[in-house]
């Protein structure tokens, strides 16, 4: 009977994960791969997700997807601002 306890305790524990931009559970797993080069909104914000819920760090996620502070820090800025259309490359002067 312990060992039954046992099993359903070990799957129980799953991978840290965060909410994602479109209310699905984001783990590290779900996030774009490191190797992204063209940045969509759903990617940059599930990178934001990623480092306000704690799954990534400010550093880790810069690291990871060879982006600058500045660069993630406006991605933060435009979806606090505009959501996620903020974040649209082709719209940028827009909301500026």
């Amino acid at each position: 009977m312990s060992v039954a306890a046992n099993n359903t305790a070990s799957a129980a524990i799953k991978d840290p994960y965060v909410i994602g931009p479109d209310g699905t559970p984001l783990t590290l797993k779900d996030l774009p791969p490191p190797s992204t080069k063209r940045w969509v909104i759903r990617r940059k914000a599930e990178v934001v997700a990623a480092v306000r819920g704690g799954l990534l760090t400010l550093e880790e996620a810069c690291d990871r997807y060879q982006l600058t502070v500045e660069e993630f820090l406006s991605w933060q800025k435009a979806i606090d601002q505009f959501g996620l259309p903020g974040l649209r490359a082709t719209r940028v002067q827009q909301y500026r």
